[in-house]
């Protein structure tokens, strides 16, 4: 015997939506099907999406002399910023 569960129809801005019971199991962001089928009413289904990769080959080859930076060259000095200052007039509009 199938499992039962029920669900409500809700406004959600100009639209209507359905939530679904946790228990189905379904993630959030989860990307979904419905066919609509004369005799059964609607089926719903979960989309079987392929993650979506870039393909870089066709531009590795064109920039030869570009090399990774070493990890000394990504460490940046933190810039002194004025809050940082004590001294600083701009504390008291901000509090």
């Amino acid at each position: 015997m199938a499992e039962e569960y029920r669900a409500k129809v809700f406004k959600s801005g100009n639209s209507v939506a359905l939530r679904l019971p946790k228990a189905l199991g379904f993630a959030e962001g989860t990307e979904m099907r419905i066919v609509r089928e004369e005799q059964a009413g609607f089926r719903i289904e979960p989309l079987q999406t392929q993650k979506r990769k870039i393909d870089l080959t066709g531009i590795a080859g064109s920039l030869p002399d570009l090399q990774p930076s070493a990890a000394e060259a990504r460490v940046f000095d933190d810039k002194p910023r004025v809050w940082d200052d004590p001294d600083w007039t701009g504390w008291k509009a901000i509090l």
